[in-house]
């Protein structure tokens, strides 16, 4: 497996280099608050989308060159599953990963990798269809809530495989899966994708009910068709799949990041800033620009480009339900909580798909936000001043929330353990930086000044 090419002084992201552990382990963001944000931002290729179609390239002995592929840690760590399992994965320029799986020597993936990431278990579908077995032990990741992963093994089942648990490994057999009809008891993006990759090559019609509808399901349908495989209903909560006896490679460029322009859309507002986002699609952000509009930002709608703009203008008060797409994403939840405390009255967030993904309140309220957890709710009134201080990343979403909380707060912020931002934000500290922010990568372990009390950063 080859590197990325890397075109900045930045190190590309990766599996760290011998000795490295603490190196990583140490690193944290250095923020000096208050500076509104204005320019321009490209966004990158959506994580929860190339993820997929990484897993989809075991579908097939031909190779699937992807494009758009961000580098991040979670493609990292991927590729490292997939030349496990003996696909060769290289770097064709700093975006474009080309994966051959025409050797494939093994169906079990490796169990000290799925546990560092939930979206591992998208092997499984591919292995089990192509080569009738695939192993893995239950996903890991971010400690957000349990991932259902009883939807994908139901599904296995319901298409013919055998399943038996060993240990802690699910092993899943079948000289050939079957279509049937499947009912998802709640509508998993991962277990949607998983069995619609398991899907495509089975004997005769499977139809998915209560699939999910979100976007990187549709794109991966588009990558599946152009490789051959006969798919209606993408984007709906029925889908059909006609299985096809085998699939070809293909060129295929994924869908921008939703998660990521949101993430920037967000930090403008919590700054009261006015950028352009572009490479990005407005309609995959409804739910978001809904409530921005809501809270008084100004947003402005191009083909492929965003105008956000919170010049001037005082935040209001919101309320948020996180629901599966096209409802308001998870994954925005902890950003939007982080903006929320500079809006003025009481707003209230319900977390309505993982039961766990309110823990970062701690962090924030590190900082002086006010708010208070009743299960999965949380009430936040503002606006507050935000302090700086010493807070930790959490997961990935949490970590951008602490970040934008940074860029709001008085003083200086350290983040900690910010290896969980590396995981879903490609550079997300020099893409921030060209927006105006004061924020500074250390890797080093060096003591560093007290937080706060309006310390500043060295000069870049």
């Amino acid at each position: 497996m080859s590197r990325p090419p890397d075109p900045s002084p930045a190190p590309a992201v990766g599996a760290p280099a011998p000795g490295a552990a603490e190196h990583v382990r140490s690193a944290r963001f250095l923020i000096q608050g208050r500076i509104p944000l204005q320019g321009t931002v490209r966004v990158g290729g959506a994580k929860n989308a190339v993820l997929p179609a990484m897993a989809a390239a075991l579908l097939t002995n031909e190779t699937c060159i992807i494009e758009h592929v961000p580098q991040i840690e979670d493609v990292a760590i991927l590729t490292r599953v997939l030349t496990t399992l003996g696909a060769r994965v290289e770097w064709v320029d700093a975006h474009t990963l080309a994966i051959t799986a025409d050797a494939i020597r093994g169906f079990h993936a490796p169990s000290e990798l799925v546990k560092r990431m939930r979206a591992s278990f998208l092997v499984m579908g591919p292995l089990l269809a192509r080569f009738g077995e695939a192993a893995s032990c239950a996903p890991g990741g971010d400690v957000i809530g349990q991932l259902p992963i009883d939807v994908h093994l139901v599904g296995f089942g319901a298409l013919g495989a055998e399943i038996r648990f060993d240990g802690e490994v699910y092993w899943t057999r079948a000289r050939r899966l079957k279509g049937c009809t499947i009912f998802m008891d709640y509508p998993s993006h991962i277990g949607t994708e998983n069995l619609l990759m398991a899907a495509t090559l089975a004997e005769g019609t499977t139809i998915i009910r209560n699939a999910s509808a979100e976007p990187e399901v549709v794109d991966l349908a588009r990558m599946l068709v152009a490789m051959g495989a006969r798919i209606k209903g993408a984007g709906t909560s029925t889908i059909v799949v006609e299985g096809v006896p085998r699939l070809q490679g293909v060129r295929y460029a994924v869908i921008p990041d939703r998660i990521e322009a949101g993430t920037f859309a967000l930090a403008t507002a919590v700054t009261g800033g006015a950028i352009w986002i572009e490479n990005v699609r407005p309609r995959h952000l409804d739910a978001l620009l809904w409530k921005l509009g809501e809270m008084g930002v100004a947003v402005e709608e191009r083909e492929t480009a965003l105008w956000v703009n919170a010049r001037g203008r005082r935040l209001r008060s919101t309320n948020v339900q996180c629901l599966p797409y096209p409802g308001y994403p998870t994954d925005l939840q902890a950003t939007i909580g982080a903006v929320l405390t500079q809006a003025e009255g009481m707003s209230v967030i319900h977390e309505r798909v993982y039961d766990n993904r309110l823990l970062h309140v701690a962090e924030l309220r590190r900082l002086g936000a006010e708010i208070e957890v009743s299960g999965q709710t949380a009430v936040i009134r503002g606006p507050v001043a935000l302090a700086g201080t010493t807070v930790r990343a959490l997961d990935i979403r949490s970590g951008a929330a602490l970040v934008l909380a940074g860029l709001a707060a008085y003083g200086r912020t350290e983040v900690l353990e910010i290896a969980h931002l590396d995981r879903g934000y490609e550079r997300i500290d020099e893409k921030l930086r060209q927006l105006g922010a004061r924020i500074e990568r250390r890797n080093d372990s060096s003591c560093l000044p007290p937080a706060g009390g309006g310390a500043s950063l060295s000069p870049r």
